[in-house]
């Protein structure tokens, strides 16, 4: 249930033909962020390096809540000359061409080519939504929808206005739509013409295509969150290796078994490389060389929240390496550095940095500090990350690896190359973020992220919220929301509570697996330890605490509700799980309900099930006595909106303050501008109500 935030292709789709949002210009009165000014700020998803120009190229997204939309922009500058602004232009998935600064992206589905702001189509490149260049630039793949259920028209066309959609399999849904259609790639021969023998492009078209998956029901990309990191291309042009889990229906629903294959461009013949792992094996990266393959690899099939290991295939012998398991965490993204030292992103108490890591097992950290980073793009000797904190939005940062890799003691400073959102900081006090360590009622240590509002005051009593993390394996991270902003909610002078409770990657992999089966277990006792402890502080206004949670969060809160003995007076819970018995039904991937629950709920011989199902927080409604607020998407497919619903209703006919909140339009998340500003309102509003008045 683990999920990351992606800019999607039907977003831009949707502005097609509309004035272009710019930069929005506000004020914010009273130094305190605001929701208007959480909306305002640019938000940068990707950046890109030209190996033959040097230049950047990284995408940055508007807001207009007027307009309750948004515009992708790609923002072409020069590290090297103070971010000289080259071109800005509207557009989304940009990848350099390799031929003296040609710019590939996508614009509403369209494929264009782009070099000192001029701009060609790409003949023949329509409905995109992911391409991948060939080495040579004379093949493309384009990823494309391919209809793979039969609609209602189909069957009775005499019923074109009949909105029924008819399955016989599960995965009939997923996320947030109806699963019918699959993206899959397309192999296409791509024809240039230039001007003379100069290196102006004059034309650009792509010929038929071969489907890779041709006559499949198969994804490639895997839905709903695999992008174009999922297929590579060879150095020799010939061969493309691609992520497939090549099951359909049920067999789909149970299992997270993807493989690496490997297709040759000449002789259409699939190779299956990683047939030996069960769980998930995704993003496959070849060498420089071509020699080797690197992977991110899942052990254990169903099991999506398994550490995610970096290997390394020798093409040539066949053999196999765990290149990260010193690490003992996830890697998140990697990207060769040479043929034989790979960097990559990790989880390690708490942030996640960048390491090098060489094919014998060797690990370097290669950043430090009280932030994040997401590896951009690496070029030359440089690596060029976006880095984000409690405290900030992504920023694009770059790396000397080399310089890095050659430092005996510390850590090299990040060169912090864009500044995207001053604009806001600059008229905003910021509230401070102090990591604490906490003793558990078994022992252990965990550490919980105390975020002071700003302005704190020691010598004054703050009402303090608990924030329980979704996931529910998702990393309390130094993680910037534009949703659960802690910028935001300790701006109505709060306290902010959020502990890396058990169950959680970065601690290690018992610190992680310490939850499948035990929802209400070890768990819920750090929360209460967390909230206990700080507590104890003499500015914690203990008659004033709240409990606020998304996803498994949202179940956190519910469970809470029932557990808690008075200590909270308020509690929002947001697409959360109330039932487990009809979520284990309901949730699309079963492979996470079968998981992380244990089992079905009718095994009445299976201990691990029955000890989940019997925690379920329906089950402890009567003793539910503390004002709720319940906020749900009715697009939300892995967990229904009903849930939110139901505890609602449990709430009012227990005779308990509630309030429930319903987005008709939107999914697990919360992405439509109007609809955020009211999310921010009635969730400021709910707490203020109830532990201020």
């Amino acid at each position: 249930m683990a999920v990351i935030a992606l800019v999607g292709a039907s977003c831009q789709k949707a502005e097609e033909g509309k004035a272009p949002i710019t930069k929005p210009q506000i004020t914010i009165e009273g130094g305190r962020l605001t929701p208007e000014g959480l909306w305002a700020m640019g938000r940068i998803g990707s950046v890109k390096s030209d190996i033959e120009t040097g230049l950047l190229a990284y995408t940055v997204s508007y807001y207009s809540v007027e307009e309750n939309r948004s515009t992708s922009w790609i923002r072409i500058c020069n590290p090297f000359e103070d971010m000289k602004v080259c071109d800005e232009f509207v557009g989304y998935e940009p990848a350099w061409f390799g031929c003296s600064g040609w710019l590939a992206y996508i614009r509403g589905g369209q494929l264009y080519l782009r070099r000192d702001k001029e701009e060609v189509k790409v003949e023949g490149a329509e409905e995109v939504e992911g391409f991948l260049l060939s080495p040579m630039r004379d093949k493309i793949i384009l990823i494309k929808q391919v209809k793979t259920v039969p609609s209602t028209a189909d069957k009775y066309p005499d019923l074109p206005l009949a909105t029924g959609h008819m399955h016989e399999d599960l995965m009939y849904k997923h996320w947030d739509e109806w699963t019918e259609t699959a993206p899959q790639p397309f192999v296409c021969p791509l024809e240039i013409s230039y001007y003379g023998e100069g290196e102006r492009i004059k034309s650009a078209k792509v010929g038929e295509g071969v489907n890779i998956l041709e006559g499949t029901a198969f994804e490639c990309p895997m839905k709903p969150f695999g992008g174009i990191e999922q297929l590579a291309w060879n150095p020799n042009n010939e061969e493309i290796a691609y992520t497939c889990r090549k099951k359909t229906g049920l067999d789909y629903a149970v299992s997270t078994n993807s493989d690496i294959y490997l297709y040759n461009t000449r002789t259409r013949e699939h190779k299956n490389i990683t047939a030996d792992n069960k769980g998930y094996d995704t993003n496959p990266s070849y060498s420089l060389d071509g020699s080797k393959i690197a992977w991110l690899s899942m052990e254990r099939d169903g099991y999506e929240s398994d550490q995610n290991r970096l290997m390394v295939m020798n093409l040539k012998t066949g053999e196999k390496r765990f290149v990260s398991h010193y690490l003992e965490t996830n890697i998140d993204e990697f990207a060769w550095y040479n043929d034989s030292v790979l960097l990559g992103t990790a989880v390690i108490q708490g942030t996640i940095h960048l390491w090098a890591m060489g094919l014998d097992g060797s690990a370097a950290k290669l950043t430090e500090g009280q932030f994040d980073v997401v590896l951009g793009d690496v070029c030359d000797h440089y690596a060029y990350l976006l880095r984000h904190s409690m405290r900030e939005a992504n920023e694009v940062c770059m790396l000397d690896v080399a310089a890095a890799l050659d430092k005996i003691d510390g850590y090299i400073e990040l060169s912090q190359l864009t500044h995207e959102n001053d604009n806001i900081y600059n008229q905003i006090e910021r509230s401070t973020v102090v990591p604490r360590w906490q003793k558990t009622s078994d022992g252990q240590h965990m550490l919980t992220w105390i975020i002071y509002p700003p302005h704190f005051d020691p010598n004054k009593k703050y009402p303090t919220i608990l924030y329980c993390e979704g996931g529910p394996q998702s990393p309390v991270s130094q993680f910037w929301s534009f949703r659960w902003n802690f910028m935001m909610m300790s701006a109505g002078d709060y306290i902010i509570v959020a502990p890396n409770r058990r169950g959680l990657p970065g601690f290690g992999n018992e610190w992680n697996e310490e939850i499948s089966g035990d929802y209400g277990g070890q768990c819920m006792k750090d929360y209460f330890t967390a909230i206990d402890e700080f507590g104890k502080e003499p500015y914690v206004d203990k008659d004033h605490l709240g409990c606020v949670g998304a996803s498994f969060g949202g179940f956190s809160v519910y469970w809470i509700a029932g557990h808690h003995d008075g200590r909270f007076k308020a509690f929002i819970a947001h697409d959360g799980i109330f039932n487990l018995e009809m979520q284990y039904l309901e949730t699309e991937e079963k492979w996470f309900a079968n998981w992380d629950m244990g089992g079905a709920y009718w095994d009445k011989n299976n201990k691990i099930a029955q000890r989940t199902f019997a925690n379920s927080p329906h089950k402890f409604v009567d003793k539910w006595d503390t004002p709720i607020l319940c906020i749900h998407g009715e697009k939300d497919y892995r967990i229904l909106a009903n849930q939110a619903m139901a505890a609602f209703d449990a709430a009012k006919m227990r005779g308990v303050p509630a309030e429930l909140l319903i987005f008709p339009d939107e999914n697990h998340w919360v992405l439509k501008p109007q609809n955020g500003i009211l999310w921010q309102r009635e969730f400021r509003g709910w707490l203020d109500r109830w532990l201020k008045e």
